[in-house]
This record gives C-alpha cells, structure tokens and sequence, in this order.
C-alpha cells in the first residue's frame, strides 16, 4: 500500500513535470511502454525487484534497455536511483498514464465479452457509451468464455451487466423463491 502511495506520488510529479515541459503525451507514451515492457517480460521485472542488484546497475540497464524515451522519462530512472525506488517503477508508469487520461478527459470503458470484439460491435458499445458519458472513451475488451455470450461494461465505479451468465443466475434466483 505504501508502494501505491509512493508510486502516485512520483506519477504526479513527473505528470506535472513533463507538463510543464509540454512533452506531456511523449511522456504518456514511454510509461505505456515502460509498463507493458516490464509487465511482460518476467526477467525485467524480477531484476528491477531484486534488492541485491545494485541501483546502479539497475539504472545503467534500465536507460539502455528504454534508450529511446523522452528526457523526462529519463530523469525519473535518476530520481529513482537516488532514492533507490525502482521496484516501483511500474506502477508508477501504470498511475502516470491514469492521472494523464484523467487530466484529458478521457475514461476508460472495460467492456469484458465471450469473444473478441470486432469493429462494429465496439462502434455500437462506443455509441451507446456516448449517450451517457461526455468523456473521450477508450475501450478496453477482456475475453471471459465463462459469460457465454453479451457483455459487462464497466466505466470508473458505474458497472452494466448484460450477460448470459448473468441472466441465467437471475432466472435461476427467481425459480428458487
């Protein structure tokens, strides 16, 4: 949980940084990367983690491995050599990119389906989407076989279940009283 803290901490300084620097979606961008890159390869992430690697060492790697992101990006890895904080890195990649959709206007919708979506069903769900929010959405689909068919969506705190599984468990409720 302190991690967590720390981490929004940092994301909202680097945040306030890179806009200032007006390098803001630049900086979006390397955290999408940083995040993705460090949540898919479990051998990068288990070196960032890793107390007896040096920090730097840590820092060294991590500027080779991301050569090519923006200075800003660049002088978190020093801060965080400094205060020797890497294993938090990303996160704090993960909580930049939300405080920078937030400080756009844009939500994302989690819209979870039996099978992939394809191009017209996520027009429609975007449509319907605009009916009751004014945000910028984007749209982040999750495959679950276990719904059999509809969807869930789920915008912040506000949830919509229109799936099969939910409505055989309704049904199966209502037959039970």
């Amino acid at each position: 949980m302190a991690s967590t803290r720390a981490a929004i901490r940092y994301a909202k300084a680097i945040l306030e940084i890179a806009d200032s620097k007006t390098v803001a979606t630049e900086v979006s961008n390397d955290m999408s990367l940083i995040a993705s890159t460090i949540n898919s390869n479990a051998e990068l992430s288990t070196f960032i983690q890793n107390p007896t690697v040096k920090v730097e060492v840590k820092e060294s790697a991590l500027l080779e491995v991301f050569a090519t992101v923006n200075a800003v990006t660049k002088s978190l890895f020093h801060l965080l050599f400094e205060n020797k904080r890497f294993e938090i890195l990303e996160v704090i990649a993960s909580e930049y990119n939300k405080l920078f959709d937030v400080m756009n206007g844009v939500e994302v919708a989690k819209v979870t389906t039996a099978i992939p979506m394809d191009a017209t069903l996520e027009a429609k769900v975007l449509a319907k989407i605009a009916t009751f929010s004014n945000k910028k959405i984007t749209i982040e689909n999750t495959v679950d076989a276990s719904i059999i068919g509809g969807f869930i969506l789920r915008i912040g705190d506000k949830q919509y279940n229109a799936s099969i599984a939910n409505r055989l468990q309704v049904l199966k409720r209502e037959l039970s009283n």
